[in-house]
């Protein structure tokens, strides 16, 4: 394990996470692969803080659905648990927010990248995502200054648009929301 994203040992479960110390690191297990990051950076807070307000407004505003941010457990199975560092679940879906996790993928998922994270989320937790049927995903890059919407379609997803700093974000699975993208990078 290190904090690149990389794990030696396999094989881990929901169980084995839950003994996990807590020492301010975000830990994940991906196919029962432990990975491990540590805290993000004070810009990548920013950015959540951004996006979270936009969607928490937007939420409240309609009542389509309720807002959660990093850290919460979203347990996918038993060999798959991640915190997203934001995620939106429709209100018909509400059934899936526990007590102490998630249990089942959320609606729409964002990821903010960092160097620590930037491969173990645009390919580990994309696929991921994909299997567990997210239907929207939003990568932010804020190293290019951009934001990639994909959305499921079928069992893939697809890329509906990538948006830079001048750029209007509309999002196809929140229909009416919409942003500049200067607004949070």
């Amino acid at each position: 394990m290190s904090t690149q994203g990389v794990s030696l040992k396999v094989g881990y479960t929901y169980q084995d996470y839950l003994k996990l110390p807590d020492d301010g690191k975000r830990y994940q297990i991906i196919q029962g692969e432990l990975f491990m990051a540590p805290a993000p950076s004070p810009y990548h807070q920013r950015i959540s803080e951004r996006i979270g307000f936009i969607l928490g407004v937007f939420a409240r505003k309609t009542r389509l659905g309720e807002v959660f941010y990093a850290p919460c457990d979203v347990v996918l199975s038993e060999r798959d648990v991640v915190q997203p560092d934001i995620l939106f679940i429709f209100r018909e879906r509400y059934h899936i927010i526990g007590e102490h996790y998630i249990g089942g993928a959320p609606d729409l998922v964002v990821e903010i990248l960092s160097p620590a994270t930037r491969n173990l989320d645009r390919e580990h937790k994309r696929r991921l995502y994909e299997r567990h049927g997210v239907k929207e995903m939003w990568i932010v890059d804020p190293e290019m200054g951009e934001i990639e919407v994909l959305r499921l379609v079928g069992e893939r997803f697809v890329l509906h648009g990538r948006y830079g700093r001048d750029d209007l974000l509309e999002s196809p699975l929140l229909e009416g929301l919409s942003f500049r993208v200067r607004e949070v990078l």
